[in-house]
């Protein structure tokens, strides 16, 4: 089967050719793993292929990391800011391609392939000031002629883990901190995007290579468990960020534990938008339309119900049906487009399983559902028709995620039952509240409100700001990236008593011998 490598101009600037080794470790590696077809989600077509790495390959890699950080954990914090900002540099000479590879690969539209190129060059911005900002504390001794404080050093070397519905963003996010706190990392890319994880690692490299620290921007590409299992399990990662479903991070967690090593965990979101009788209906349309419908429903953050109000809950239907009308579905490199593909089969079904569950449960699909059907290049794609349910929030189907554009319509009472229901899954990521009324705005984002790790007010649940940190409760996992202190999470700790005297008092008065 022929591949589209030479078809597209990007692919070769991001140095994607017919057939890519799977592995980097401060150089490309030659990889003995099975051979990968990349394969467009929107055609089916192979976009290239890669061969990927074997558990060889990631002790390669893992050595070349950890022997990288026992270097540049030496080098100033503010110097290895400005290896990040060069970084942030290439990532942005390079945007356009990048944001066409998302599109292509992944499946979301080009104008959020590019989103998420920016979102990865403004961490790397946002950890340039960082590297300045690493603070500790000094704190009072209760010993005279004592002095305390705290300060913080590298880590180690990150193992990064992560999806196909954000392939390039979420390694920035921990790669950008990891690298400015000292840490180096080895990156394991979802099997379902394996150009996009070669493409920005060429992006980058020369930048590191350029320093002598290629190694620390490590990548091994595989779908074999036990490879993954290694890296799991290696002593020399005290730190594993791991994206992807509820259930296998439960898995992750353990795994690491077991260890005695640390996990940032991004899972399952059940987001929610709280809409009250006072809401300002120009701003819930298409807060909900780009919550449900972006990313064709495969964002983490995706708006998956809406808690509506019964006094206005016919209206907010009624003007969802007819934008939901009017949704254009085809090639996500096509400026028109506002819904690609899923991204493979696996996930159409999973789609149509779960339109099937909701009328069994008792629910009732209003619009969508079921394959869209395309024509031409576009008939053999993945593509989908955004789907709008009524359901109770007490549905199973309801209470899992699905990651796909299923969007439910639950009616309640009041302020207080909306909260309720709204944290009453076993998810806890992102949350959202429409109200005119600042009570019940303060309410929603108090203790006994939202129960995610992110509530927004007149603002949809999609969409991660670059400063805050990003993370949920529950059975989202645990654990922040990105912005606030999320950087502390790649460093370890450690805490100073100097003794600065000629005698030795002892804490709490302790008189001994």
């Amino acid at each position: 089967m022929t591949t589209t490598a030479t078809q597209h101009a990007f692919l070769a600037e991001l140095g994607i050719t017919a057939e890519n080794s799977g592995a980097y470790n401060g150089a490309w590696m030659s990889c003995t793993g099975e051979l990968l077809e990349s394969r467009s989600p929107a055609t089916g077509e192979v976009i290239a292929r890669v061969r990927t790495g074997t558990s060889a390959e990631y002790a390669a890699a893992a050595e070349a990391a950890n022997e990288a950080f026992g270097r540049w954990r030496q080098v100033p914090a503010p110097l290895r800011g400005e290896i990040v900002r060069k970084c942030g540099e290439a990532m942005r000479k390079h945007k356009e391609a990048l944001g066409s590879l998302i599109a292509l690969e992944m499946g979301k539209i080009r104008q959020e392939g590019l989103g998420e190129v920016q979102e990865a060059i403004d961490i790397a911005d946002f950890a340039v000031g960082l590297s300045r900002q690493l603070y500790g504390l000094t704190m009072p001794s209760e010993r005279p002629g004592h002095s305390m404080k705290e300060q913080w050093h590298p880590l180690g070397t990150v193992g990064i883990v992560t999806a196909f519905n954000f392939p390039m963003a979420v390694w920035a996010w921990n790669s950008m901190l990891a690298l400015v706190c000292g840490d180096a990392n080895i990156w394991k890319p979802s099997p379902k995007t394996p150009l996009c994880a070669i493409g920005l690692t060429n992006v980058v490299r020369p930048v590191l290579e350029a320093e002598g620290f290629g190694a620390l921007a490590s990548l091994v590409i595989t779908d074999d468990l036990d490879v993954v299992g290694e890296m799991l399990d290696d002593k020399r990662s005290p730190l594993i960020s791991f994206t992807g479903s509820s259930e296998i991070g439960k898995l992750v967690a353990a795994r690491v534990a077991g260890r005695y090593g640390r996990s940032i965990l991004e899972c399952g979101g059940n987001n929610a938008m709280v809409v009250l009788e006072d809401a300002d209906m120009d701003i819930v349309l298409p807060a909900t339309l780009f919550g449900a419908v972006g990313t064709a429903g495969q964002r983490c953050t995706s708006t998956r119900r809406v808690l509506v109000q019964e006094s206005i809950a016919d209206e907010l239907e009624a003007r969802l049906l007819r934008a939901y009308d009017d949704i254009v579905i085809g090639d996500p490199m096509d400026a028109g487009t506002l819904c690609g593909p899923l991204i493979d089969e696996v996930a159409v079904q999973n789609f149509e399983g779960a339109l099937e569950a909701v009328t069994a449960q008792g629910g009732e699909v209003l619009r969508g559902g079921g394959r869209a059907n395309l024509e031409g290049d576009l008939a053999g794609g993945n593509f989908v028709v955004p789907a709008i349910a009524r359901a109770t929030n007490d549905m199973q189907i309801v209470q899992d995620e699905t990651f796909a554009p299923l969007l439910y319509l639950i009616r309640v009472k009041d302020l207080d039952d909306a909260i309720a229901k709204h944290n009453d899954v076993p998810q806890g990521l992102s949350s959202a509240i429409f109200t005119m009324n600042v009570r019940h705005a303060e309410r929603f984002l108090s203790a006994v409100g939202s129960d995610c790790g992110i509530a927004n007010v007149n603002i949809g649940t999609s969409g991660a700001e670059i400063g805050g940190a990003f993370g949920g409760e529950k059975e989202t996992g645990g654990g922040r990236e990105s912005g606030s202190d999320a950087w502390k999470t790649y460093m370890r700790r450690q805490t100073n008593t100097v003794n600065w005297s000629e005698d030795l008092p002892l804490a709490q008065g302790i008189k001994f011998g």
